[in-house]
């Protein structure tokens, strides 16, 4: 392909990865990112399955062990912080066989560190593309580029820019995390409060001295400036106004706290990924939502896809054609996780929350409870393995 030249937008896993595999395969990528730099930190992801294999394949499968957050029990407490029932953290987190779960900064720094001579432009964004290529920033000249990948996200600007707006489905529920002083003491596991409505856990990870804080609740759509952290605190606060165990203590974290993060658990829809020079992947393309613990997995997957594909095409159409066969299966087997999962994180009814803790609390005890757990599993492990990955 002489279509070689090719801006990505976003430095997150799914823009750091495809940067990676252009490379890889003699193309030259320029990444351009809103942020003034790489993300440190953030909240636990997990890579399963087909990603495994994505990793390994870069050589970088014993790194991310290496940086592997190490949780190893989940805790559910009720309102005075007793706890009412506890299980294996990879149990909780539908994680089996090679699956690991990571800090998503830590993924994201050492993705970074093997894109030595990719140029980077921090602090900056496209504001417009046109048919030839041609690309204009927000803060640096326009530069003409054969191909871009939108890379950018679930409220991508580059998408919004090709395909207009209307592609984000809300699920009916919002996300908050941000870092906090680990005033419990946890040590590599996870506390879990459930209210109707309402869910708050706080976990720490392998060495690390704070602690995250993570809180999911149902909610009508909406209408929010997504860039006003202080709304967002605020609504927030009010989503959790007399709930008990420590979500007063960490309300008020908030305030103050380092990475905060607030959106609605959502999905991406689209009948097809790319327009003419331009194509999205990850997030910008067919977001799962948080709830699916797969967001990390499709990025790290298409990337892979959709460098290869090109890589091994004679023209960009037939390559984005290609990505898209490849991977529009395994999207839509995890994109279903999303709405399943969250129904059990955030319930509705007291009564059916007194049923999940009984049934978690008496799981430890039960005959062959590894083959029940299993099928807990099982199908995570199904939607994470729904794509055979080829050699490029």
């Amino acid at each position: 392909m002489t279509s070689k030249n090719v801006l990505v937008a976003g430095a997150g896993i799914a823009g750091l990865t495809t940067a990676y595999w252009l490379k890889k395969h003699g193309f030259t990528p320029t990444v351009v990112e809103r942020a003034t730099e790489i993300r440190d930190g953030g909240y636990k992801v997990d890579i399963r399955g087909a990603a495994v294999d994505v990793i390994r394949r870069m050589g970088l499968l014993d790194e991310v062990r290496r940086r592997a957050t190490e949780v190893r029990e989940a805790t559910f407490v009720d309102r005075t912080g007793r706890k009412v029932a506890e299980m294996d953290a990879d149990l909780f987190g539908g994680r089996s066989g090679a699956d690991v779960e990571i800090l998503r900064g830590d993924l994201a720094r050492l993705l970074f560190d093997q894109l030595d001579g990719v140029e980077f432009g921090f602090g900056d964004s496209i504001v417009d593309i046109q048919p030839d290529g041609t690309v204009r920033f927000e803060h640096t000249p326009a530069r003409k580029f054969d191909l871009v990948v939108g890379a950018d996200g679930l409220r991508s600007a580059t998408r919004r820019m090709v395909f207009g707006e209307g592609d984000v489905r809300e699920l009916g529920y919002y996300v908050s995390i941000f870092t906090v002083p680990n005033h419990l003491g946890l040590d590599r596991a996870e506390r879990t409060y459930v209210e109707p409505g309402r869910t708050a856990l706080m976990y720490s990870t392998r060495g690390a001295a704070d602690a995250k804080a993570m809180f999911l609740f149902a909610a009508p759509p909406m209408d929010y400036d997504r860039r006003d952290t202080e709304q967002q605190r605020a609504i927030l606060a009010e989503a959790y106004a007399g709930a008990g165990w420590e979500v007063p203590r960490l309300i008020e974290a908030a305030k103050s706290a380092d990475g905060f993060y607030f959106d609605s658990l959502s999905l991406v829809e689209l009948d097809r990924w790319s327009r003419g020079r331009v194509v999205l992947t990850g997030d910008a393309a067919y977001c799962a939502s948080p709830a699916s613990g797969q967001g990390t997995s499709l990025a790290l997957v298409g990337a892979y896809v959709l460098a290869g594909e090109l890589a091994s095409s004679d023209d960009p159409a037939t390559a984005f054609a290609r990505y898209e066969q490849e991977m529009r299966g395994f999207v839509t087997a995890n994109q279903k996780l999303g709405p399943a999962n969250v129904r059990g994180m955030v319930i509705a009814k007291r009564w059916q929350i007194r049923a999940q803790l009984a049934v978690l609390r008496m799981l430890p005890h039960l005959p062959g409870k590894e083959r029940m757990a299993g099928r807990i599993a099982a199908r995570i492990h199904r939607a994470a393995t729904a794509i055979t990955l080829k050699d490029y």
